[in-house]
């Protein structure tokens, strides 16, 4: 029978080492609980028997994790196990036991051999916060280091509360965004839709009509009968061309110098530029004030909120302002050198809060006042934006219309 080598803390916290026998690991794990120890480390002593055993199994599981990487781990099932696994911490329960539990609980296939992947690398000693950075796509960067603060300061599973609430309300604010853009959104497919249908078989139809008449034909429709000549001998190439433009433009975006001049000039939209950084600032905000209220340090919590914001341009502005905190000057004036993220009456609250001592209070009383803004701003928008692409709608429906109308009441003269 294979003996397994552990590392495990005894319930007065002093760390004992040493061996145990057990057909697998999972029932090593139970027989080191049993004795009352918390796992740190649990591994298959070297030149035991069934060594060879393990190492297939280890590299049957790397495969199965590599070919079950597609299966994206959706963000409500890692609210899920978040908050699961902060409730079982603070319950008491063993850490590696509430991994256990997870996993046996996970209903999702890509969820399970997560987390089981999860457990393992926990109970062979390594920290949740590098076992969960291994997986950046189900993972987060900000999610990692809120991981990562909440071990060192000892307050872990307040950390992961903090996290599922902030991803929830995260959720619902993107959730209000996606249902504000549908409508315009469906506008403009059926725009794109009509005017494809009016240039392929509408207009054609109409040339039939002008042909036999050695009649000039006014410029519009002149203009408009060459874009549909255009779009029915060409439309795959064109359709080819724009894909193709479609994927060049993305790859740059998505490099860092074309994502930095994206993310710049978005900024300088007129009223989707201050949506966006107000967005930015809600988050920054939210963020801060949850890391400080679970007792993370300011200069850590501000290093892991500023990941949050999400455009580089602000980043890289906030990046500043934290380090001018470290060199000892008050978190709000840092932040008012930085006024397109932070408006003159957000850094005098900030810095009234930070005198008081209540600063985690109000980052997120900050944070709900101007999400509730943003709310009431893009209802404004979007109800502004509809009545907009219906104008654009039918102008250029309208536009076609004429102009391919005008010719016929030129055609009874040229029939006299």
């Amino acid at each position: 029978m294979p003996q397994f080598a552990y590392k495990a803390l005894q319930p007065d916290g002093v760390a004992v080492e040493g061996l145990i026998e057990a057909p697998n690991r999972q029932e090593a794990l139970r027989l080191v609980e049993g004795r009352a120890l918390r796992p740190i480390r649990l591994g298959e002593a070297a030149g035991t028997a069934g060594g060879g055993a393990k190492a297939g199994t280890g590299a049957g599981l790397g495969l199965r994790l590599s070919l079950g990487s597609g299966n994206k781990i959706s963000a409500r099932t890692l609210e899920n196990f978040t908050r699961l696994l902060s409730s079982l911490l603070a319950a008491g329960v063993p850490f590696s036991r509430a991994l256990v539990i997870i996993h046996r609980e996970a209903a999702e296939p890509a969820a399970k051999a997560k987390w089981k992947e999860l457990h393992d690398l926990v109970i062979d000693g390594m920290p949740l916060s590098d076992a969960m950075a291994r997986s950046p796509e189900t993972f987060p960067r900000v999610y990692v280091a809120m991981v990562e603060a909440g071990e060192a300061g000892g307050f872990l599973d307040v950390v992961l509360a903090q996290i599922a609430d902030f991803q929830s309300r995260e959720k619902e604010l993107k959730g209000k965004v996606a249902t504000a853009l549908m409508y315009p959104a469906i506008l403009l497919l059926l725009a794109l839709g009509v005017l494809i249908f009016l240039l392929v078989f509408f207009i054609p139809r109409f040339q039939l009509v002008f042909q036999g008449f050695n009649a000039e034909l006014p410029l519009i429709t002149r203009i408009i009968v060459g874009v549909s000549d255009a779009v029915r001998g060409y439309g795959l190439f064109l359709a080819a061309g724009l894909a193709v433009g479609v994927l060049s433009a993305r790859h740059w975006f998505r490099s860092p110098r074309g994502r930095r001049a994206w993310e710049g000039w978005i900024l300088r939209v007129p009223t989707l530029g201050p949506l966006l950084a107000q967005f930015a600032m809600a988050r920054f905000c939210r963020m801060l004030g949850t890391l400080l209220g679970a007792g993370v340090p300011l200069i850590n919590a501000l290093n892991v909120a500023r990941r949050s914001i999400g455009n580089q341009i602000l980043v890289d502005a906030v990046s500043d302002s934290i380090d001018r905190v470290k060199e000892g000057k008050a978190l709000g004036k840092s932040l008012a050198q930085n006024r397109a993220l932070f408006p003159g009456a957000i850094v005098e609250m900030i810095s009234v809060a930070e005198e008081s001592g209540k600063l985690d209070a109000e980052l997120l009383r900050i944070a709900n006042t101007t999400e509730g803004d943003l709310d009431r701003q893009l209802k404004a928008v979007v109800a502004l934006a509809e009545p907009v692409m219906l104008f654009v709608i039918a102008a250029l429906i309208g536009t076609i219309f004429i102009g391919m109308v005008i010719p016929i009441f030129s055609l009874q003269d040229h029939i006299k």
